[in-house]
């Protein structure tokens, strides 16, 4: 398996002396083309991990290195950049804009990196119907279900081709049943797109859908398996 992401003693500390909280204590990991969950208790270090590995925070010591880069020593403007175009995400809420329609939330991240919005939304309006929700383009967030705006989040995630998807707990504000119809599309959709997938999240049930899990605690990895993913690996598109 060819790496494409790669962390080396990844530290993150926060405050000093006797009272610093330690949130990465020295994480080793690689991520392939492949579906990636990370779960452990609360305070483990498990979101920290994903803003290091994002490029969202610069950790206090260690390296995360995608492409040849060292995201530590990227510039912040040039991070920006980096997570509009070769990263995508996936948050518990969503977070939609509530003005603008379900096309355009989806169409975002490629009108933001300057490409024309019928282009832009042309191609959103492709993974919206992919993902389920040809018909519902023009509703805005408040006009959609829990599901259905995580379908337009994972669109957004998706639209500008990147190497890898984050998602932070994204079945967090849905019920059992939604949760699990969103994970599917999540899992198969980035696959098809040629993606990696890191997924967050505390729940055996949502982890259980990736090909790969990491347990963390105290800041470290505590535990590496493999899993029976339960989503197909095929193509959506």
């Amino acid at each position: 398996m060819t790496a494409t992401l790669s962390a080396r003693d990844l530290r993150m500390t926060y405050g000093d002396g006797p009272a610093a909280a330690h949130a990465l204590a020295g994480v080793d990991l690689d991520l392939g083309a492949e579906s990636l969950a990370v779960m452990g208790p609360s305070g483990s270090g498990k979101t920290t991990l994903l803003h290091c590995l994002a490029g969202i925070v610069r950790p206090t010591s260690g390296s995360v290195t995608w492409q040849g880069q060292d995201l530590a020593r990227l510039s912040d403007a040039r991070r920006t950049v980096l997570r509009r175009s070769d990263f995508g995400f996936v948050f518990q809420s969503g977070q939609l804009l509530p003005e603008l329609p379900a096309v355009e939330n989806a169409a975002l991240p490629l009108m933001l990196a300057g490409v024309d919005r019928r282009t832009a939304t042309e191609r959103a309006a492709r993974w919206l119907d992919h993902l389920g929700l040809a018909g519902l383009e023009q509703r805005r967030p408040g006009e959609l279900s829990g599901g259905q705006g995580q379908r337009v989040a994972i669109a957004r995630a998706l639209v500008t081709s990147p190497g890898v998807v984050f998602a932070d707990e994204p079945t967090g504000a849905l019920d059992a049943a939604t949760g699990q119809e969103v994970m599917s599309l999540l899992v198969r959709s980035t696959s098809a797109a040629g993606a990696a997938l890191v997924v967050v999240t505390h729940d055996e049930g949502v982890a259980a859908w990736c090909g790969r899990v990491v347990t963390m605690g105290d800041g470290l990895l505590v535990d590496d398996r493999q899993t029976p993913a339960a989503a197909p690996r095929g193509s959506l598109l």
